[in-house]
């Protein structure tokens, strides 16, 4: 998986604008917590360097601000730190609905203007849900930053909950998770599927599009309690990537956002996920699928851990491309797909746009007579050459030039730029994390990675999940 293969994903958006068995190697009790070394890697040399501006407001808002004149635009990200894993309990859902629900008006700006507003300005718009935020952001012609400043402030500060708006976008939702994931075959697969079978903490195993019985239990109080709880400034981070004067750029920002009221935030939520020590396997009928698939999971390294630069290095050698091991073995030496896809944080992100466990995944769509058990045969015959010798230099700088190639074409997108640093900082307090993710990724060597893949690609580690066919082919269906 390539450093960013984020998809505009538009079963999680408001918009559409687009997301064995080697010998066991002794293993720790627990994974290893982040490395104190990861947080003070120094920035690589030879790696460009992104310009961080960052500042704190009185209210807790967090504002990144970073320079980029290769074209006269600017790109506007605010993030909440409120996401589907740690959303509340009985309230499943409620994430996904607000991005609905940020669209449909505040003080000054009716039902939609907001998006005709940034239309009209020649700009481009989207929102998406995730893991631990849910993003809003903006591409406008440099010059009209106050503008869409202005009006992301509007919403923060006086969002248009009303009982009609609610009850219109309950009914949007619902019809989202009808068509997206209910009423097509494979919908839900395997990115709703996994975490649920994987995971042991229901934060990170919960169905994270929401119970129907939860939408509609929603009240008007609840949706405004939600608001103002986890929509406040101290709960939230902007990015303003683009052709911009970083002091302006923050005067525009206090001005317009630093007299919003902060919010008293509840405990963060408890997402840690127990060590698994035992190979889970589980299943469901797909009603409309053709054909079964099959797909896995491996609990990942801590973020910001050496042992996470190894598995995103892993990753690349096991599904980037036709050269990836798991293509040759899946689908070029034992034709069992045509495709195998999967990644760290996959499909929904990317390795560093989350915070708390992860799982490595991959997938595949395969033919009634291909039988499961040869699939996970063959992957590990893969897995278990990764965890008995160390990979060759040639590969592993291989993988390096691949994620090079993916994190430079991030940085040079305002939309991906903006990400990154909006996640470092509603995260970790550091958005200048982004310019050390290269330099430790110069850092793995096959001994770390050959150590990484024994801790975490071990069987005992694995969740497979197979999706059965509950639809026959249809009649015409060639090949």
């Amino acid at each position: 998986m390539a450093f960013l293969r984020v998809l505009c994903f538009s079963g999680l958006m408001a918009l559409s604008g687009c997301g064995p068995s080697p010998t066991e190697a002794p293993t720790p009790e627990s994974p290893p917590p982040p490395s104190e070394a990861a947080a003070t890697r120094p920035a690589s040399a030879e790696g460009f360097q992104v310009p961080v501006e960052y500042d704190t407001l009185d209210n807790g808002l967090k504002v990144v601000i970073s320079r980029d004149t290769t074209a006269p635009v600017v790109t506007v990200a605010v993030y909440y730190h409120i996401g589907f894993r740690i959303e509340p309990r009985d309230r499943t859902g409620f994430a996904h609905l607000f991005e609905h629900m940020m669209f449909q008006g505040s003080e000054n700006l009716g039902k939609m203007e907001f998006v005709q507003l940034i239309q009209g300005l020649g700009g481009s718009l989207n929102g998406s849900t995730r893991y631990d935020f849910t993003n809003y952001y903006q591409t406008v012609p440099a010059h009209r930053l106050e503008t869409v400043l202005w009006a992301e402030a509007d919403r923060m500060r006086g969002l248009a909950v009303t009982q009609e708006n609610l009850v219109n976008q309950q009914g949007v939702v619902k019809n989202e998770v009808k068509v997206n994931v209910l009423n097509q075959p494979y919908g839900g697969f395997p990115w709703l599927d996994l975490p649920q079978a994987a995971n042991e903490n229901w934060y990170n195993a919960h169905n994270f599009y929401g119970d129907l019985g939860d939408l509609d239990a929603a009240t008007l109080e609840d949706v405004r309690d939600f608001f103002h709880t986890y929509y406040a400034p101290n709960n939230a981070a902007i990015a303003i990537v683009g052709d911009v004067d970083p002091a302006e750029a923050l005067t525009l920002a206090k001005q317009y956002f630093g007299d919003i009221d902060r919010a008293e935030l509840p405990a963060p939520a408890d997402i840690s996920e127990p060590r698994q020590e035992q190979e889970k396997n589980a299943s469901r009928i797909d009603p409309l699928a053709p054909r079964p698939g099959i797909a896995w999971a491996y609990h990942a390294p801590a973020r910001g851990t050496p042992e996470h630069d190894a598995m995103v290095l892993l990753d690349l050698i096991l599904t980037d491309g036709e050269d990836s091991l798991l293509y040759q073995k899946l689908v070029k030496e034992k034709g069992f797909a045509g495709s195998v896809t999967g990644g760290i944080n996959f499909p929904l992100g990317n390795a560093h746009n989350y915070q708390g466990p992860m799982l490595w995944t991959a997938s595949l769509i395969h033919d009634a007579d291909t039988s499961p058990e040869d699939v996970i045969g063959a992957l590990d015959e893969v897995i278990s050459g990764l965890r008995t010798e160390t990979v060759s230099p040639e590969v592993l700088e291989r993988a390096v030039t691949k994620f090079r190639s993916g994190f430079y074409d991030t940085l040079g997108r305002g939309t991906g730029r903006a990400d990154l640093l909006a996640c470092f900082a509603l995260f970790d307090d550091d958005p200048d994390r982004i310019n050390r993710i290269e330099a430790g990724i110069r850092e793995v060597t096959p001994e770390l990675m050959l150590a990484t893949a024994r801790q975490y690609l071990r069987p005992t580690n694995r969740t497979v999940f197979r999706l059965e066919a509950g639809a026959a082919p249809a009649a015409n269906e060639e090949g």
